[in-house]
């Protein structure tokens, strides 16, 4: 099984701070009441987004290209890609990613998004398992 990162982009440290310093004045603060309901507004937006950024992750094992990006999870079986485009974004669709200019992977009637950490990798080893995969 081949594991390949995602590129996650600096947005999403931005976003995790932003809502990690206020987290941090919250527990500074003495009122107990006050300390709950801040903590549960913005704890939950920080670990959905901590879900994301460390979940999001893309394998290749025998026929099959495996995604996952917190409850986005799937398999497509790497014979029936038909064509990758690369450098896109779909705005659109499936995206179990966290940056722009990915790949869109296009297989049967489907498409789906995906964003490697290194697009060239990624194609080189479905390319190998299936080389009739048109690269645009």
């Amino acid at each position: 099984m081949t594991i390949f990162k995602a590129n996650k982009g600096d947005f999403w440290i931005y976003i995790l701070l932003s809502l990690l310093l206020p987290l941090s004045v919250i527990f500074i603060s003495e009122n107990v009441r006050l300390i709950s309901i801040q903590f549960l507004v913005l704890f939950l937006p920080f670990f959905i987004f901590l879900w994301a950024y460390l979940s999001t992750k893309y394998m290749i094992d025998q026929n099959y290209l495996f995604y996952q990006s917190t409850y986005l999870k799937g398999k497509i079986e790497i014979h029936k890609i038909k064509e990758i485009q690369v450098n896109k974004t779909l705005w659109i669709g499936l995206k179990p990613a966290l940056a722009s200019k990915g790949l869109i992977i296009k297989y049967g009637f489907d498409e789906i998004y995906i964003a490697p950490k290194n697009n060239k990798e990624l194609i080189d080893a479905l390319l190998q398992i299936n080389p009739i995969i048109n690269i645009k």
